[in-house]
Parts: structure tokens; C-alpha cells; sequence
């Protein structure tokens, strides 16, 4: 009895040994591996959420599901001990958008302590972490974004970068996205939502500290200069084991299908070759041909109804009179961007009076749903401006379609009949800030993190015409009844009938005073001569508008006759040293004191009577997210040499 359990004592220790070493030699074997396609991967890697593989070896993140996200990972755990830091992998991807340029947030390379991240947000978090988690350093996570989206909150650089991140989505370090052409021995721009694959490199190096990033086209050799290179400690970071995977999610609005194509890794060396034949394809695009399908087979029918009925149709066509619409040969280039009368007619319900969200000066808008989609637009009837030529603002109309930001009301489309323009935008379910802001039964939603989210909005939105877009579109009417709220009561500015288009370096051309009372910088009515100052002057009396809740002019109070006029009574507050008692009484003490000065401030600042001394809109965006400090208002400052003038 003793001599067995003797020999089972002896037994036990060895078993235990024997696993030992069976792990450490599994995770010795497992220090390389490449995936020229992930046919029969389904087991050989750790998915979950909407993460799909398809039969032909593509492996899928997302799809044009809105706010999910996905992960894919090597099942097993990688060891990252001192002399097993260093590593080096590649992998080719694609983003494919669902609207043309426009995407749903980014894919991220990660090396991450566990594979469980249903805690997680998808969106701007892109499935890594959530609100409360983001910036934790016990977190361990080290990871490479590829993001299309730009996200002020994370301080991204713009919207087609890419970052190294570091136990939270601000990265440490970032480039938009381009790589180096050594034939022409200069850097080009790639786009990473433009549907093309791309491969990327990401090698470290223990001994330097030094994580190098590489970009370039599929199919191109690997650029000699790195995208990006980055000292960091990963030992001071990372756990011994980790797993290294994928993860991506999508948004609220444009969603982007995220593909890995292949995928290769290696710690002892170089990561092995992709091979480009055996990669997977990307899946051809089903709707674009049901698209072509659909067109011919309806120029078809129509032919052949044309063919029939001859008389009848022409007699049809004269029937429908009221939808004709007004189309010059000139016209005819621009053909895409338009929508038909009677798309719209039918949309509005003939323009009923049930259907009209409102009246401006420039015209009405109608709440309409496009019979062909089912989408909700709103269709603002326009009286053209005789002073201009009818080709010249068709061909703005044309350029102002391709504006991309989120803080704009997209401008869809229009349609031409008679003298009348018809301008077809993005609806907004929550309408004007006005509306809310003066509303009594509305200002409720105003919290002031609502009002501040919203000013920030408008100034990255007025950023991106004066500066971003390809052309300088001066807006002409910034004020809160032309600020629109989408669902999330997101800022949208909109409404650019006064808007006016010219390149950069020159000049617009004007000879005629437009605006809206109270809004109207002095310097344009003596000039005639609109510049990014004067709607930065615009802005500033928006900022008054929204932080004090009072309109730029008019009374005081009902009882009251004299004229108001928002701007001297916030200086008079300020110059007393209480430019706080301005504030919306109906916040309470619902807001942030340095915040709200500085909004309050900064709108003294925008009002300068002098253009040269008001601050331009980056300026303005980098006094809001803090990476410059807000001047004091100076002394030689008059607000009372602000005169305004009526609209022309």
C-alpha cells in the first residue's frame, strides 16, 4: 500500500510537469502563422458579434447593420515576455461604404489581454471600450486604428487616419492615411474608404522600443519609409500573454462593409509574404447590378409603351402639364443632381399646408418622403434671384451637393421650373434651434452640454467651408433659426440661400448687402465686400444668442420700449465684471462657469468692430477644445460702433 501510494505521489508532480512544459512548447509553436484567406477558419479563430465568414475565405466585420460591432482573433494567446516583444504581421483590408465616401467608423489591429468585450460600444468606441473604460491604464490594450471618421472628443486628426492607440482611442500618435511611392520618390494620399483593398505592416522592435506603421495599395511592394514610427515600452504595457485579432463597429447613420482579406504573423522574424492570387475577392456589388437590371429593363418597357401608345402617351404627357419642369441644354450636365417635379410633388402632397415645416425669407419648406426610396427630405421652394444668372447658381447648387460634414444639412438635390428653384435637403426631426431656444414648452431639451455640443457643431461646420473644402463657401446667415437638430440633437447648419462659393486666394464677387438684422458684421454694408470675418461676426452673435437665450435685438421685455441689443448688454455685463448674470436663467445652474465665459467671451471677441481683429473659425475650434487660450477682450474694444443694418 505505501509502495503505491509512494509511486502515485511521484506520479502527480511529473503530470504537472509534463503539462507545463506541453503549454510552453504549444505557445513556442504557435509564435508564427499567415491566412492567405480564411477558408475553413470558422474554428480556427475567435469571432462574435456580427463578424462573418464568407465561403471563398473573406473574412467580414461589418455590414450595414447600424450600432454593432465585431471581433475576430487568433483563438490562442501569444506570449509576450522580455526577449519575445519584438514582432512583425501584415494584413490586407478593405472598407467599403454604402454611400460613396461616406463611412461607419474604422477597423483596429489589437493586442488585448482577453477576447470579451461585450461591455463595449460600438460607433466611436469602435468596439474597444465604453465611455467609462476608454483612457483606463489597466486596460492593456495596444492598437492600431484605421479610422474614417473624424471624432472630436478623441481628438482625431481628421477623418482618414491612422493611430496608434494606447489604452484609449486619443491616439499617442497619428498620420492620415497616405504612403511612400519610391518610384516618384514622394508621399501620396490613399483614402481608406474608397473600397480598394490596401495592406498594411506593423513590426516592433525590442530593442530600439520602436513600433513602425507602413501603408500602401494591395498588390504594391512595401514602401521603404515607414506611415508612422512610434517609441514605445511594450513591456511596461502589455501582459505576458495576449491575444492580437480585429475588432471594427458601425454607427447610427453611413455604415461601411469591413473585409480582412489575409493575415499574417511572426516573432521571430519578418512576417511571411501574403500571397495576392490566393487572397479572397471582394464580393461584386448586388445592388448596383439589380440597378442596371431594373433601368434597362424600364427603358425597355417604356420603349415599347412609347411604340404602342403613341397618341395616348402624348396626350398623357399633356395631362400631367402641371409637372413639368424647366431643363436647358446647358442644364443637362448637371442631370444627376437633380430630383423631378413630380418625385416631389408627389413627396409634399402638392405642397399642402399640412406638410410646411416653415417660412423664411427666402422661401417655404414642405416635409416630404420621396416615393422611391421611402426617404424623408425637406423641399424648400425658392424664388431665383434675378440680380444673378440662372447657370451661375445651378453651377453652385452642383458644387454645394458635394459637401461632406456632419455638421451640414446635406443638400441632396434640386429641380428647376419657371423662375422657382427647389432645393431638396437632409431632414431634420427636431427642426430649428430657434424654435427650441425661444419655445416655452421647449427649452427643456437645452441642456447647457446641449447648447455647448451645438456650438461646437456650427464652428466645425463654418471651419469646413472657410478652410477644408475645396472651395471658400461663405454662409452669409449664421444665426439659430438656420441651425437644424438631427435625432441626436446634433448641430446641422443649413440653408445656404445666401451662401456664396470662390477659391481659395481670391475674392468673392458681390455688389449688393444680404444678411439678417442683427447678424450683419458693420464693415459690409461700407465694402460690400463678404469675407470669413463677417461670418465669423455672425457667429459670435450666435454664441450670444445661445448662451444668454435672447435674440440679438428687440425688447428687453414686453413692458419694456427701448430697443435691446444683445450684443451691448453682454458687454455692459462683462466691463461690470458679471458677464455670467447674461447667462439663460433657464439653465440654472445647469452649466460649466468656465465654459459658458468662455462661449460668452469668445462672442464679445467675434463682434469686434474691427474684421482683422476677430479670431478666425480654427482659432475659434482650438479655443473650444482647449489647445489655445482664450485672449482677454481689449481695451480698446467698442461694441458700441457695431451698427446694424437691415437685410438687402
Amino acid at each position: 500500500m505505501e509502495s503505491q501510494l509512494s509511486t502515485q505521489m511521484l506520479i502527480s508532480p511529473m503530470l504537472i510537469i509534463v503539462l507545463i512544459l506541453s503549454v510552453h512548447t504549444f505557445a513556442q509553436e504557435d509564435m508564427q502563422f499567415i491566412y492567405n484567406g480564411f477558408q475553413g477558419s470558422i474554428n480556427k479563430l475567435h469571432v462574435d458579434g456580427i463578424t462573418t465568414i464568407h465561403s471563398n475565405g473573406l473574412l467580414q466585420m461589418t455590414n450595414h447593420s447600424q450600432q454593432l460591432s465585431s471581433h475576430a482573433f487568433y483563438p490562442h494567446p501569444v506570449i509576450f515576455k522580455p526577449s519575445r516583444l519584438s514582432f512583425s504581421t501584415t494584413f490586407v483590408f478593405a472598407m467599403v461604404p454604402q454611400v460613396h465616401n461616406i463611412s461607419g467608423h474604422g477597423i483596429v489591429f489589437v493586442i488585448s489581454p482577453t477576447t470579451n468585450f461585450q461591455h463595449t460600444l460600438p460607433s466611436q468606441y469602435l468596439g474597444l471600450f465604453n465611455n467609462s473604460t476608454n483612457g483606463r491604464s489597466s486596460n492593456h490594450i495596444v492598437a492600431l486604428e484605421l479610422d474614417t471618421v473624424q471624432n472630436l472628443e478623441f481628438k482625431d486628426i481628421d477623418s482618414n487616419h491612422v493611430g496608434i492607440d494606447v489604452n484609449s482611442l486619443k491616439s499617442v500618435d497619428a498620420a492620415s492615411a497616405a504612403y511612400y511611392s519610391d518610384k516618384e520618390r514622394s508621399n501620396k494620399i490613399l483614402l481608406l474608404n474608397s473600397g480598394k483593398p490596401m495592406q498594411i505592416w506593423i513590426d516592433y522592435d525590442e530593442v530600439e522600443m520602436l513600433l513602425n506603421v507602413t501603408l500602401a495599395p494591395f498588390r504594391d511592394p512595401k514602401p521603404s519609409k515607414c506611415l508612422l514610427s512610434k517609441h514605445l515600452n511594450l513591456s511596461a504595457l502589455l501582459l505576458d500573454t495576449m491575444y492580437i485579432g480585429f475588432s471594427s463597429s458601425t454607427g447610427s447613420e453611413a455604415a461601411s462593409n469591413h473585409y480582412i482579406l489575409g493575415w499574417s504573423w511572426n516573432q521571430t522574424g519578418k512576417a511571411q509574404n501574403l500571397d495576392p492570387d490566393k487572397l479572397p475577392p471582394l464580393p461584386q456589388n448586388k445592388q448596383q447590378k439589380l440597378l442596371f437590371r431594373n433601368i434597362v429593363f424600364v427603358v425597355l418597357l417604356i420603349v415599347v409603351i412609347l411604340a404602342l401608345l403613341g397618341i395616348a402617351a402624348a396626350l398623357w404627357f399633356l395631362w400631367r402639364k402641371k409637372y413639368r419642369e424647366l431643363l436647358e441644354p446647358w442644364e443637362k450636365e448637371y442631370a444627376p443632381h437633380r430630383y423631378t417635379f413630380k418625385d416631389l410633388y408627389v413627396a409634399t402632397k402638392g405642397f399642402k399646408n399640412s406638410e410646411l415645416l416653415g417660412v423664411g425669407n427666402f422661401g417655404k419648406v414642405y416635409k416630404g418622403i420621396l416615393p422611391s426610396t421611402s426617404r424623408q427630405v425637406a423641399v424648400k421652394l425658392v424664388s431665383h434671384d434675378s440680380k444673378r444668372g440662372m447657370k451661375e447658381f445651378v453651377e453652385e447648387i452642383s458644387s454645394m451637393t458635394r459637401l461632406r460634414h456632419r455638421n451640414l444639412v446635406q443638400l441632396l438635390s434640386y429641380c428647376r421650373r419657371k423662375g422657382e428653384l427647389i432645393l431638396v435637403y437632409e431632414y431634420m426631426p427636431n427642426g430649428s434651434l430657434d424654435k427650441i431656444l425661444y419655445g416655452k414648452d421647449n427649452k427643456s431639451k437645452l441642456s447647457w452640454s446641449t447648447r455647448f455640443n451645438i456650438i461646437k457643431g456650427v464652428a466645425s461646420a463654418l471651419l469646413y467651408l472657410h478652410e477644408e473644402w475645396e472651395q471658400v463657401l461663405l454662409h452669409r446667415d449664421v444665426k439659430a433659426s438656420n441651425i437644424l437638430l438631427d435625432a441626436e440633437m446634433n448641430a446641422r447648419l443649413g440653408d445656404f440661400g445666401l451662401a456664396r462659393l470662390y477659391d481659395h486666394n481670391n475674392d468673392p464677387r458681390t455688389t449688393y448687402v444680404v444678411g439678417t438684422v442683427g447678424y450683419i458684421a458693420p464693415e459690409v454694408t461700407r465694402t460690400q465686400q463678404p469675407t470669413t470675418s463677417t461670418d465669423v461676426f455672425s457667429f459670435g452673435m450666435f454664441l450670444l444668442e445661445v448662451g444668454c437665450g435672447k435674440r440679438p435685438i428687440g425688447k428687453q421685455s414686453d413692458n419694456d420700449d427701448e430697443d435691446f441689443f444683445l450684443g451691448d448688454w453682454v458687454y455692459d455685463c462683462w466691463k461690470r465684471g458679471e458677464i455670467l448674470t447674461a447667462s439663460d436663467p433657464t439653465m440654472e445652474d445647469d452649466y460649466q462657469e468656465k465654459k459658458l465665459e468662455l462661449v460668452l467671451k469668445l462672442g464679445l471677441l467675434c463682434l469686434h468692430p474691427k474684421a482683422k481683429e476677430r479670431p478666425t473659425m480654427r482659432q475659434i475650434v482650438q479655443f473650444f477644445n482647449g489647445s489655445t487660450t482664450l485672449p482677454e477682450i481689449p481695451s480698446d474694444y467698442d461694441i458700441d460702433s457695431c451698427i446694424f443694418f437691415e437685410e438687402g
